[in-house]
């Protein structure tokens, strides 16, 4: 029988599709399962980072779909953006032609993949009437005072020439797409959108996610949202009408304040050092911080400060302190100012000893002493009890914090207060390739929203296609100059588009109901398929797009749209696929075909350099992405999605190796002369106890398999050991036989056999369905393996006949024996006298008493 993998592959494909198999709708009558992908970016190419992530996801389908869950899997594309958009330039193209020659391209290697999505839910994310809803949302979020123009200190990618979120900025202050480009900060008018009204929901949400959520994914959110109870209070200053504010957790420490710090951003900065003899210095501090973006996390950059020359009051001590403008407050976190109190805070400490600051220890350990500032090598950031705190000494920490607070609202300078580290989400971009923010600038209305049926405000069509700086949209005269809505008088069109994020916070939504005109989709239906069974994507997304997409979802169920709160009951994050890159010194990355040499040590062939050869996540710019167009062509789908599982768990990184393929590809040519041995094996069913041994071993390991495979698809996601399972089942089926034909076999292994092959397709399904759907049929089912069942093991063949039994020699373990299960006590004793170690045991000694419990123990009772 020959395994013509294209052939078989294309047919079954193209019956799936012509009898629109894995296409469905909502059915009450039966359990519903959303599985789901983050969708792909239509970069041109399906890589194999993405075989895996969509493998991962179509076993899981498959597995549902045979348990008779009525299964949702669509797939889209991620269209719009920065990365389509700079492909494009560089290509010379305009996005629109590059971004759907791609989707073409890659619905047609996702199709030979052969993965079982519903094709009609298709949905691109740069098609009008996807981002009509974009708009359409916008206007909803303007009506409930979600969204709001601002001028802020945002950062800027000089390469992407836009402005990024917060969560697009990498923690080495480099952009998300082109990391080795600093970010820098910019003041400009832009549109956010509230997601800080959401902080306390979104922490809160996490607490109903943990287990069915990656541990390191809540913890990712939770330190993003970043949730701080403490104190915000006021430090007056001379000249100055409003206080400097500060917010603090450890307000206890206050009495050993040794300076007010400041943002270098802070708008009373250079006001401040106005007439001082530090105005210069403030002035040059303030221009280096401006154009020296941070390049580490800020615990970890070299303290820098400058003395402004100005003085603060400490409103609970009323000491006069020092104001300082320092490197590591940030303005766009927290009030932009905190008091430094070095004893007790490291970063202070580390600054304060830069900077000869005072370090006034006024905290103790509850069971110690206070610390020596002079002898101090490091704060004491602990908990303990107040001294020197006037009124307050004496407390301890916590009851310390709670009066201070307390009294500073008593006396009106601050209160106890929340505060967060999410920051409103920026969701301006200054591109062509995104959809238009649906708002018009009008001299005497001022901002008019877009009126709904004028949806949607489409992209126009740029001619010229080059980079510019700003907005293409921006020099579009017939795309800008509009009448107002209200007065319509001459009026401007907003030029900014929306970030891609807001493409990817509703998408899921959108496959529920992917044709509908009148809305985003038919909330009867979100209440059948919401929330996500299973989502399945990286951990990289984890603060950026698995916030919004989270906060998008409660902000639609408070304005009546959907049901959870939630949108995805489960969350799997699968390792990266890893490629070897090979980088000359001289010629940047080379294919690894390009290397000459020892695979020990390659050489460039342009230059003789020896290479530097890194296993790097799978990356078309580092040469180490295989084609998986060849890899196909060259082995099929199915051995290729196959390696994908079995490589490693999924939760692990994987290695692509083209050696593990070909092993994939040969473990289905054994299941297919299986098949072709075998597959007319018939016979009646035997019972257990009737059938003979070979029979009998083959149906346990059959009944094993199942239950192996079951357990490893529906509680642990362990793929990799899944198929593990199939290949020992197929060699049992090899050895079960000992090479005999059909027609040898007796009618007991001939039944065996058959039931073995009928389960085996069953449990290949999930990771080879082309295959397992052809081989379904040689063996003679007139059904698609998606209308069969998932089998179920007989637990009579899940028993041993033999048990390892625990020898006990007065009440001692002295060793195990292995005898039928059942054994009397004549056979236990034969057993044990048969066994030469527990024989030594009892040499010389006067057996008295057996203590026989069935199948659990023997105990033997001895004399001498």
């Amino acid at each position: 029988m020959a395994y013509d993998t294209r052939t078989i592959e294309e047919r079954w494909q193209q019956r799936w599709r012509e009898d629109r198999v894995f296409n469905v709708s909502a059915d009450h009558q039966r359990q519903k399962y959303y599985c789901l992908e983050m969708l792909p970016y239509p970069s041109g190419r399906i890589h194999v980072g993405h075989i895996r992530n969509y493998s991962i996801g179509d076993a899981n389908c498959w597995f549902k779909r045979l348990q008779g869950y009525n299964v949702l899997h669509a797939i889209g594309w991620d269209a719009m953006g920065l990365p389509a958009e700079n492909a494009a330039l560089k290509h010379g193209v305009a996005p629109a032609e590059w971004t759907y020659s791609n989707i073409r391209h890659m619905r047609e290697t996702l199709q030979q993949l052969g993965f079982s999505y519903d094709w009609d839910r298709e949905i691109a994310t740069c098609h009008p009437g996807y981002y009509k809803w974009n708009q359409w949302f916008f206007l909803k979020l303007l009506e409930h005072d979600m969204a709001y123009r601002a001028r802020r200190s945002l950062n800027w990618c000089p390469k992407c020439n836009t402005v990024l979120a917060n969560e697009q900025v990498t923690p080495s202050g480099c952009c998300w797409r082109h990391e080795e480009t600093l970010v820098q900060k910019v003041e400009l008018d832009q549109w956010f959108v509230r997601t800080t009204r959401y902080a306390d929901r979104l922490l809160d949400g996490l607490k109903r996610l943990e287990g069915p959520w990656p541990d390191r994914v809540l913890a990712m959110q939770r330190n993003w949202i970043g949730r701080s109870e403490g104190c915000r209070f006021g430090f007056k200053v001379d000249g100055l009408a409003s206080s400097i504010e500060v917010f603090s957790t450890r307000v206890d420490t206050v009495f050993g304040c040794s300076a007010v710090v400041i943002a270098a951003a802070h708008p009373i900065a250079r006001a401040l050092a106005a007439g001082t003899d530090q105005a210069a210095a403030v002035d040059e501090f303030i221009r280096s911080e401006a154009a020296a973006p941070p390049s580490a996390p800020d615990e970890d950059r070299e303290k820098l400060g400058v003395f402004t020359g100005r003085y603060a009051i400490n409103p609970f001590s009323g000491e006069q302190v020092p104001i300082w403008l320092a490197n590591f407050v940030l303005m766009d976190f927290g009030t932009g100012a905190v008091f430094c109190q070095p004893a007790h805070d490291q970063r202070d400490f580390e600054f304060a000893c830069k900077y000869e600051l005072t370090i006034r220890p006024v905290v103790r350990p509850s069971d110690g002493e206070l610390s020596n500032a002079s002898v101090m090598d490091a704060a004491f950031t602990e908990d303990g009890v107040l001294e020197y705190s006037g009124i307050y000494s004496g407390l301890s920490s916590a009851e310390a914090r709670r009066r201070m607070a307390s009294d500073a609202q008593t006396h009106g300078f601050g209160a106890a207060t929340v505060q967060y580290r999410l920051r409103d989400w920026g969701i301006s971009r200054q591109r062509y390739w995104g959809t238009p923010i649906p708002v018009i600038y009008c001299d005497s209305c001022g901002i008019v929203p877009v009126p709904e049926g004028e949806l949607p405000i489409v992209l126009p069509e740029v001619a010229d296609w080059k980079e510019t700086v700003g907005s293409p949209l921006g020099q579009n005269e017939a795309f800008v100059n509009v009448r107002c809505p209200k007065c319509h008088s001459a009026a401007r069109r907003e030029t900014d588009t929306m970030d891609t994020f807001v493409d990817s916070s509703w998408y899921f939504l959108r496959y529920l109901d992917p044709r509908n005109e009148r809305a985003p989709f038919e909330r009867s239906i979100a209440d059948y398929w919401m929330p996500i069974d299973q989502y399945i994507g990286g951990v990289e997304h984890a603060v950026g797009h698995l916030i919004y997409f989270r906060f998008w979802t409660m902000f639609l169920r408070d304005i009546g749209l959907l049901s959870p709160s939630e949108p995805a009951a489960a969350l799997f994050t699968q390792g990266m696929v890893c490629g070897r890159s090979y980088r000359c010194p001289a010629h940047d990355y080379l294919t690894p075909s390009e290397a000459v040499g020892p695979a020990e040590a390659p050489r460039c062939p342009k230059c003789g350099l020896e290479l530097v050869v890194r296993v790097d996540k799978v990356s078309k710019s580092k040469l180490n992405a295989p084609d998986s167009d060849v890899l196909i062509d060259r082995y099929g789908a199915d051995a290729v999605r196959m390696f994908s599982l079995f490589g490693g768990p999924p939760v692990k990184d994987l290695e692509w190796s083209e050696a593990g393929i070909e092993g994939c590809s040969r473990f289905l040519q054994r299941i297919v002369r299986a098949v072709e041995r075998w597959g007319t094996a018939r016979g009646a069913s035997a019972g257990v106890a009737d059938e003979a041994p070979d029979a009998l071993a083959l149906r346990r390991k059959t009944h094993r398999t199942i239950v192996r495979v079951t357990r490893d698809l529906g509680e642990e996601f362990q793929h990799n050991t899944a198929i593990a399972a199939l290949m020992e089942l197929v060699n049992e089926l090899y050895r079960g036989t000992d090479g005999r034909d059909v027609q040898a076999l007796p009618a007991p292994l001939s039944a065996a056999v058959a039931e073995a092959l009928d389960v085996l397709v069953r449990l290949l399904v999930p990771f080879a369905p082309h295959l397992a759907e052809e081989m379904n049929e040689r063996l003679g089912s007139k059904q698609y393996l998606a209308r069969r069942a998932w089998p179920e093991a007989d637990p009579a063949l899940l028993v041993d006949d033999e048990v390892e039994l625990p020898v006990q020699v007065l009440g001692k373990l002295r060793g195990q024996i292995r005898v039928a299960r059942g054994a009397d006590q004549a056979t236990v004793l034969a057993a044990i006298h048969a066994d030469d170690a527990l024989a030594r045991q009892l040499e010389g000694k006067q057996l008295i008493r057996v203590v026989l419990v069935p199948d659990r123990m023997v105990n033997l009772v001895v004399r001498g």
